[in-house]
């Protein structure tokens, strides 16, 4: 019972410490990208450009693309159905789902 115990308390920190290394933080992302960009840059040339690179804001997202009607209706049908709904509570879903702009 205590083998047990003890090789499923090791099992849950191992799984713990591999879910803390998964995703690297959008600063290490900026950093890869700038050090990408940078090319073969050397010295002050690269120092420089990897400060303004580092410093600069992140471009804002683009709007989504407006969806034609029937690309509308596909997509609110599906959501419809992932969601279960039936009878009047899918109509009420329908109407509000294609209403939104």
């Amino acid at each position: 019972m205590k083998t047990l115990y003890a090789a499923t308390l090791i099992l849950s920190l191992l799984g713990a410490g591999a879910v803390h290394a998964a995703e690297p933080t959008a600063q290490q992302n900026k950093m890869k990208t700038c050090n990408a960009d940078a090319g073969d840059k050397k010295g002050d040339e690269r120092k420089a450009f990897m400060k303004q690179c580092l410093s600069a804001k992140p471009a804002e997202a683009a709007p989504a693309p407006k969806l034609t009607q029937q690309e509308k209706m596909k997509k609110c049908n599906a959501d419809a159905s992932a969601g279960g709904k039936k009878g009047d509570e899918r109509k009420a879903f329908m109407k509000e789902c294609l209403s939104n702009k």
